[in-house]
């Protein structure tokens, strides 16, 4: 039976063997019976929004960095907001968390969008590709809260949301990030 995890965080599990999700936490954006779209939300890239995207530098910090989103045209821009009236969002995510709009620069009131997160790519399935990855446990599913879209400290985030889902595998979250230095 199909239940979609819009909404939800997709927490890469130490089995997934692909090096574009590693200790990855994914926002999934959309999901539906022709595939799943979503954003690596723990990700910074070494450059400022202000310095790569100086448009919509007026909707975040000074100093904020461009997320890499994921592995799915890296070139393409998507930014990501915590809106007063989420019905002011392009697309909305989960509660009043959802993507600023393409022209948001001339449209978009500042002052409507509490915090936003500028991404480079996006991660993307094809219909049942996310599914069948459930199924081999390459990720757990936890439920998002707004504050992991907007975390203070990304690097931290794939720790805290592998504790959150608990179990055996929340002993990970102790672990280093490259084992062999233990």
């Amino acid at each position: 039976m199909y239940r979609s995890l819009q909404g939800r965080l997709l927490v890469a599990t130490p089995s997934l063997g692909d090096p574009n999700f590693a200790r990855s936490v994914v926002l999934v954006a959309e999901h539906g019976p022709d595939g799943a779209m979503g954003l690596i939300l723990n990700r910074p890239l070494g450059v400022t929004v202000r310095e790569a995207v100086p448009i919509l530098g007026e909707f975040v910090a000074d100093d904020e960095a461009v997320h890499q989103g994921g592995p799915v045209q890296p070139e393409a821009v998507m930014a990501l907001g915590d809106f007063v009236d989420g019905t002011r969002a392009a697309v909305i995510a989960f509660g009043t968390v959802g993507f600023l709009p393409a022209d948001a620069d001339e449209t978009l009131d500042p002052a409507t969008v509490v915090r936003a997160r500028v991404f480079a790519g996006y991660a993307g399935w094809g219909p049942g590709q996310l599914e069948d990855e459930l199924e081999e446990e390459a990720w757990v599913d936890v439920p998002a809260e707004i504050d992991d879209c907007f975390a203070e400290d990304p690097e931290r985030l794939w720790r805290v949301a592998i504790r959150r889902h608990g179990g055996e595998l929340a002993v990970f979250a102790l672990e280093p990030d490259d084992p062999s230095l233990n």
